[in-house]
């Protein structure tokens, strides 16, 4: 993309910021240019959002019914998904999968809970209670 062409769209996305993004100038070099947003860049970030919203809501409901973890609400809650959970906690994802079924996830150290709770900022009590508000 030509560095005249960057899209300047306003974003509500970026809420009055800017973002960096590279183009080329008339030499045909790449260069950093400040991008206000791109309104097809907004529209695919609010459907994700809006998806990890969802899928939020469907794990509180299925850690009600006991059939997951709270880790899979909190999961969702904060906008992860297993891989990026994986990676900011230091487990493999297949541990992380693991301590998505309750039974497991019941039993888990309380080292093991600390890093979890320490990957979303919550107490051990709000980690493991997920209440229907």
């Amino acid at each position: 993309m030509r560095q005249d062409n960057v899209p300047q769209d306003d974003s509500p996305t970026y809420d009055g910021h800017k973002k960096l993004v590279y183009a080329t100038d008339k030499e045909g070099h790449y260069t950093g240019v400040q991008s206000s947003g791109w309104e097809v860049e907004s529209f695919a970030t609010s459907m994700a959002v809006e998806d990890l919203h969802r899928l939020a809501a469907e794990a509180k409901q299925a850690v009600l019914a006991g059939t997951v973890s709270p880790l899979a609400y909190h999961m969702y809650q904060h906008r992860l998904d297993v891989a990026n959970l994986a990676q900011v906690s230091g487990f493999f994802q297949w541990q992380v999968k693991r301590h998505l079924q309750p039974k497991i996830f019941n039993k888990l150290s309380q080292r093991k809970l600390a890093i979890y709770c320490d990957v979303f900022a919550l107490s051990l009590q709000q980690l493991t209670q997920v209440t229907e508000k």
